[in-house]
């Protein structure tokens, strides 16, 4: 299975290295290092490397590759998604997953993978389970271990590995009783020049915070559960209640968790909720370009488009931008070409625009293309899906829970082309 993990961050350096068959020669990674100065982008890295003795199966996630090595073959998306649980543990137990906070943690990192793979294969990788086994660090804990020279490492077994539900662990108790989900969709779209919608994906997460006393039985249904598509679930969701009457049905871990991720694909009609209208214009033979952007709310319910930043790779041949944004401020990088527009929030009663005219080359040729825009913005409170949660029921204890929904629409790769 796994014989060995790298993590290489953004510069290309090795910072940190965990073997558990036997140990492989850092220079294994030369195979990935050709692999990434042939990639234009870094996540266009291939995931999955051959080389004559090995296969190298890697993520790319906060700046920083996770790269397994494999000996012998293997279901890829296997060892993708325990790199990505990996990644999940370090931000759960560290606050977040940089080179700086693993190499501040470089002990409870060793002892987590130590965990959390067995002579190479996978064996705890749910949150709860680790905890027992492996305390979170904090400051108080760090001093009294450089102290007195002991560890993380807690001295019983985990209750959670010894009960038909291992990613609960038993006697949880809390003051407060409460649910809280939410619904985190992503919207990948690619528009035209004229407009129309080359494709259109949303790629939809629900996030569940669970801190409820005792052995809770969840059900969770939806108003329209034949929306969503290509479904992955989180252990503890009881797969045969899905398929039958398309209802949620769980007893949930503790805290933090990833409920499902679903995927609704273009065949569904995918609303867009911004629209972009845009002339860009380079004359032949003039050292002028005619530059104007304005954006809309579409389709959005009455929500508010807000965070919207739009960037956009000008041609080599643009030597300066003078624009005049009607809301929020621009930048442009006469070096790279790169043109960076913070709109904030869209008003309906006033749209925003950005128009000017750019520099060109004296003598150069008219660009043979014309720029693309990328968008980023959010809606709160809406799903763009149309998903809805219908009720969430609880069954197995006899308080009244709190319990609160959330939804929130972003854009993922979300491209206009002009």
């Amino acid at each position: 299975m796994i014989h060995s993990l790298f993590l290489i961050n953004a510069s290309g350096d090795i910072f940190l290295e965990k073997h558990w068959k036997s140990v492989v020669s850092r220079s294994v990674c030369d195979y990935f290092f050709e692999a990434q100065e042939r990639a234009s982008e870094p996540e266009n890295v291939p995931p999955v490397i051959p080389t004559p003795h090995h296969y190298l199966i890697s993520v790319l996630r906060h700046r920083i590759y996770f790269v397994a090595v494999i000996q012998s073959e293997v279901p890829p998306l296997f060892v993708i998604e325990f790199l990505h649980r990996v990644v999940d543990t370090f931000q759960d137990y560290f606050g977040v997953c940089t080179e700086a906070a693993i190499k501040d943690n470089v002990v409870v990192v060793y002892e987590l993978l130590e965990e959390m793979l067995d002579n190479g294969f996978p064996l705890a990788t749910e949150s709860n389970i680790l905890k027992e086994l492996i305390k979170p660090p904090t400051i108080l804990r760090t001093m009294v271990n450089t102290i007195t020279g002991s560890t993380n490492v807690g001295e019983q077994l985990p209750t959670g590995q010894l009960s038909v539900v291992p990613w609960r662990r038993t006697g949880v108790k809390y003051t407060n009783n409460e649910a809280y989900f939410d619904v985190v969709e992503e919207i990948d779209v690619i528009i035209d020049k004229s407009g129309s919608t080359i494709t259109a994906e949303i790629q939809g997460v629900i996030d569940a915070c669970v801190k409820l006393t005792g052995m809770p039985d969840l059900t969770l249904s939806f108003m329209n559960p034949r929306l969503l598509d290509d479904v992955s679930f989180h252990p503890c969701v009881r797969f045969k209640r899905w398929e039958a009457e398309r209802i949620l049905s769980f007893i949930p871990p503790d805290g933090n968790f990833r409920l499902l991720s679903y995927h609704v694909s273009s065949q569904n009609l995918v609303a867009i909720p911004v629209y972009v209208k845009h002339n860009i214009t380079f004359r032949e033979g003039s050292s002028q370009g005619r530059f104007d952007l304005t954006l809309g709310p579409k389709q959005t319910m009455g929500k508010v488009v807000e965070s919207v930043l739009v960037s956009s790779q000008l041609p080599r041949g643009v030597l300066n931008a003078n624009l005049n944004p009607s809301q929020g401020t621009y930048t442009f990088d006469p070096v790279t070409k790169l043109l960076s527009w913070d709109v904030g929030k869209i008003n309906p009663q006033k749209l925003p625009s950005l128009k000017g005219t750019m520099s060109l080359q004296a003598g150069a040729s008219k660009p043979d293309e014309n720029p693309t825009f990328n968008i980023q913005f959010k809606i709160q409170q809406m799903a763009i899906s149309g998903l809805k949660v219908n009720r969430l029921d609880m069954y197995g204890e006899k308080y009244k829970p709190f319990k609160g929904i959330k939804y929130m629409t972003k854009a993922g790769k979300f491209q206009v082309r002009t």
